[in-house]
């Protein structure tokens, strides 16, 4: 796999861990209600949602990372895919930008794993 190649699949690796990090443990903090945009009251009442979710954004890091320890072009592309497919979906039920966040970067790192 290409330096850029592997470069991008860390960068969305990253991308999930923070989205981990913001939705597990800081979703009803300052920082968390910014990011998202919540009240008060909304972020207490869907924190333990917003924990699973954090749970699985962990998952799909932790099989990126996996797939570039192994430098497993498979193992990549499969994680790369459910990124991109959770984030068509996050943006077709949530908010349009999800698009721009998580599935244009988990596509273009797919591009680059398959062609570079």
């Amino acid at each position: 796999m290409s330096t850029i190649a592997q470069s991008l699949v860390l960068l969305v690796a990253l991308l999930h861990l923070g989205f981990m990090v913001l939705e597990m443990f800081l979703w009803t903090r300052p920082l968390g209600r910014r990011v998202f945009r919540l009240d008060p009251g909304f972020a207490r009442a869907s924190a333990r949602l917003a924990m699973n979710q954090g749970l699985y954004n962990g998952f799909l890091a932790a099989g990126l990372l996996w797939g570039l320890w192994l430098d497993a072009r498979g193992i990549c592309l499969f994680f790369l895919g459910c990124v991109v497919v959770a984030g068509l979906f996050g943006a077709a039920t949530v908010k349009r930008t999800i698009l721009y966040v998580q599935a244009l970067p988990g596509l273009l790192a797919a591009v680059a794993v398959h062609y570079l």
